[in-house]
C-alpha cells in the first residue's frame, strides 16, 4: 500500500477557538472604553500622552496574557481569576516601570491610573465570568457529547480520564479504558479514579464499535510507544479522533513544556524558566531591588565591616568558589565570620552549632544572616539573584550530586541570597542527607513555579526565616 505525500502544514498547531478570540477582544475593548471614559471625565481630552499610555498598556497586556495562558487555559474560574489578576497587575507594574525609566510619571494622574487598574480588573473578571457561563450553556445544550476510550490503566490514564470528565469544554465522556498486554498480564494494585477496564488492547477495535466511541487517547509509558504506530492506521479506518499523551511523568520534570521548532513538536523535559521576557523580568527585578537594598543597607554594611575588622585579625570579606547558573563557577562574597584558618582543598567542613572557629561578631552576623549581605554585589554583577537556590561549596555540590538524583537540576536558575528552601527552614548545617533532599526538592519546586510574585513573597518571608533557630 502506497503512502500519501506529506502536507506542508506544520506538525504542531496551536488550537484556537472563537470564544478565546472573543474573550481577548472583549478584554481589550473594556480596558479601552474604561480608559477613554476616565480620561474624558478627569482630563477632558484624549491627548497624545494618554493615547500612547493606553496603546502601550494594551500591547503589554497582549504579551503578558499570552505568557500567563489567560486565553488558553480551561481551569476553574478561581484559578483563572488569580492568573488574570497577576497578569493585569504585572502589566501595570511594567507600565509604571517604563514611566519611571522615561521620567514620564508626573504627566499622568495617579487617581486616574488607580481607577483604571481597579475598574479594568473588575470589568475583565466580570466579562470572563459571563463568557464562561455562556460557553457552558452552549456546550451543555448544543454540542453532542462524544464517547472516549483511554488506552492504558496507569496513573496517567486515571488522571487524564478525570480531567476529561471534569472539563465542560471538551464535550467528551470517558466510557472506559483498555489494558496494554503488559498491564493485563501483570496487573498491579488498583489505580484510584481509573474508569472501568473494558478489555485488552486486542479488543480495542470491537470496543470502539460497541460503545460508539469517537475519540481514543493513548496514555502509555514511553517504552510502549510502538503501540501507537502499530494501531494508528487501523484506527484511521474507524473514523475516530486519535490523541497521544506520552507518560513522561515518571521523570522528575524541570520546567517542562511543549513547543515547536519550525512546526516540529518539541517536548521539553528540563529547561531554565529564565527564557525570553522572563529572563528580562528577573534581571530587572534583581537590578532595581538590588540597587534599592544596597542603598538602604550601606550603613549596615559599613558597621558590620568595622565590627569584623575590630573583632579578630584577618580580612573583612570571605570569598569562595561556588557553582552558579548552568554550572558556571563564580566567587561568592560574605562577611568573614570565622577566625582566619587554612582553606580546605579536598573537603569543606560545614559550620556547626557552637563551632569554635566562629568569632563573637561572626556568631551574631551568622544568626541574623548579616554575613550574607555582601552577596548583593554578586547580584548586581549578574552572578546571583536575590531569590534562588542557595549556592553550596563546589566540593559539597559534587558530593551531594553522587547521593541525590537530579541534584544539579537546581542550577537551572541563578543561585540566590534567599530561596524557597530557606524560608521553609531548610538552611544551616545538614546533619542528615534527607535534610539536603528536602532542600533540593524545594529548589526544584521553585524552578518549576518561578514567577515575579513568588520571588516577592519569598523576599517578604525571608526576614523571619533568616533569624530562626537554624541560623548559625
Amino acid at each position: 500500500m502506497s503512502e500519501l505525500g506529506g502536507s506542508s502544514r506544520p506538525v504542531l498547531q496551536r488550537r484556537g477557538s472563537f470564544s478565546n478570540a472573543l474573550q481577548a477582544a472583549l478584554d481589550g475593548v473594556a480596558v479601552l472604553a474604561i480608559a477613554y471614559l476616565l480620561i474624558q471625565r478627569q482630563i477632558g481630552v484624549l491627548n497624545a500622552h494618554y493615547t500612547v499610555m493606553v496603546m502601550l498598556l494594551l500591547a503589554i497586556m497582549g504579551l503578558l496574557y499570552d505568557r500567563f495562558a489567560i486565553y488558553r487555559s480551561n481551569s476553574n474560574f478561581t484559578g483563572k481569576a488569580a492568573r488574570l489578576m497577576q497578569a493585569w497587575s504585572l502589566a501595570f507594574a511594567v507600565l509604571l516601570m517604563l514611566g519611571f525609566l522615561t521620567k514620564q510619571t508626573d504627566i499622568f494622574s495617579r487617581r486616574l491610573m488607580a481607577q483604571l487598574y481597579v475598574l479594568g480588573l473588575f470589568a475583565q473578571l466580570f466579562l470572563h465570568l459571563v463568557v464562561r457561563a455562556l460557553q457552558k450553556a452552549f456546550v451543555r445544550h448544543a454540542v453532542e457529547v462524544d464517547n472516549v476510550i483511554v488506552v492504558g490503566t496507569n496513573q496517567l490514564a486515571s488522571y487524564l480520564s478525570q480531567r476529561i470528565s471534569h472539563n465542560p469544554w471538551l464535550s467528551e465522556r470517558v466510557v472506559g479504558c483498555v489494558a496494554l498486554a503488559e498491564e493485563a498480564d501483570a496487573p498491579s494494585a488498583p489505580v484510584e479514579g481509573l474508569p472501568p477496564v473494558l478489555g485488552r488492547l486486542d479488543d480495542l477495535i470491537a470496543l470502539i464499535e460497541q460503545h460508539g466511541a469517537r475519540t481514543v487517547y493513548f496514555a502509555i509509558p514511553l517504552h510502549a510507544s510502538a503501540v501507537v504506530e502499530e494501531l494508528y492506521f487501523k484506527l484511521l479506518d474507524q473514523h475516530v479522533a486519535i490523541h497521544w499523551v506520552p507518560d513522561i511523568f515518571s521523570l522528575r520534570l524541570i520546567n517542562h513544556s511543549v513547543r515547536e521548532i519550525a512546526g516540529v513538536p518539541v517536548l521539553t523535559l528540563s529547561e531554565t524558566p529564565l527564557t525570553g521576557t522572563r529572563r528580562l523580568v528577573k534581571a530587572l527585578e534583581d537590578m532595581v531591588l538590588g540597587t534599592l537594598i544596597l542603598v538602604a543597607a550601606t550603613p549596615v554594611l559599613v558597621l558590620v565591616a568595622l565590627a569584623v575588622r575590630l573583632d579578630s585579625p584577618g580580612p573583612v570579606f570571605f570569598r569562595q568558589s561556588r557553582m552558579g547558573w548552568n554550572g558556571k563557577e563564580f566567587r561568592i562574597w560574605k562577611f568573614r565570620s570565622m577566625v582566619e584558618h587554612p582553606v580546605e582543598t579536598d573537603t569543606v567542613q560545614q559550620a556547626t552549632k557552637n563551632d569554635p572557629r566562629i568569632t563573637r561578631v561572626g556568631a551574631f552576623i551568622r544568626r541574623t544572616s548579616l554575613d550574607e549581605l555582601p552577596q548583593i554585589f554578586n547580584v548586581l554583577r549578574g552572578e546571583m539573584s536575590l531569590v534562588g537556590p542557595r549556592p553550596h561549596a563546589v566540593q559539597h555540590d559534587h558530593e551531594y550530586a553522587q547521593r541525590i538524583q537530579q541534584y544539579f537540576a537546581r542550577h537551572n536558575i541563578k543561585p540566590g541570597i534567599t530561596g524557597l528552601a530557606q524560608v521553609r527552614g531548610y538552611r544551616g548545617e545538614t546533619r542528615d542527607i534527607n535534610e539536603m533532599v528536602l532542600r533540593v526538592q524545594s529548589d526544584i519546586e521553585y524552578i518549576n513555579h518561578w514567577s515575579l510574585w513568588l520571588d516577592l513573597s519569598i523576599l517578604l518571608r525571608t526576614f523571619r526565616a533568616f533569624t530562626g533557630k537554624n541560623a548559625y
